[in-house]
């Protein structure tokens, strides 16, 4: 399974951006998928989660900013980001957990798509 996020860009403080990550194919077993993001020399952190049974969690910092959901149907996972602020700059990735078939674990990563917030 291979993950292409996009959507990334740069924007003013207070802005909007919606990232998108799409799957190649279908997962057999999707157990959550997040987004996480990281600045050179720092460690990658996550963002968000939303679990198979569609519960999510965000990080205390974008709590009530940052929305994740998901669209089954066209393999897509999505993170709507609003009132974005400067230390929202990162490089953010998405990553599938769960199983690609019965019996094969599935830890994937896109590659990385670069969000820029300016003051």
């Amino acid at each position: 399974v291979q993950l292409q996020a996009s959507g990334g860009g740069s924007v003013r403080a207070g802005g909007s951006l919606r990232l998108s990550c799409a799957a190649s194919e279908r997962v057999f077993k999707i157990s959550e998928i997040g987004w996480y993001r990281q600045n050179p020399g720092k460690q990658r952190e996550l963002v968000a989660l939303i679990g198979s049974g569609g519960s999510t969690k965000y990080a205390d910092s974008v709590k009530g900013r940052f929305t994740i959901s998901r669209d089954n149907a066209k393999n897509t996972v999505y993170l709507q980001m609003s009132s974005l602020k400067s230390e929202d700059t990162a490089v953010y990735y998405c990553n599938v957990a769960g199983f690609s078939d019965p019996w094969t674990r599935l830890d994937a990563w896109g590659q990385g798509t670069q969000v820029t917030v300016s003051s």
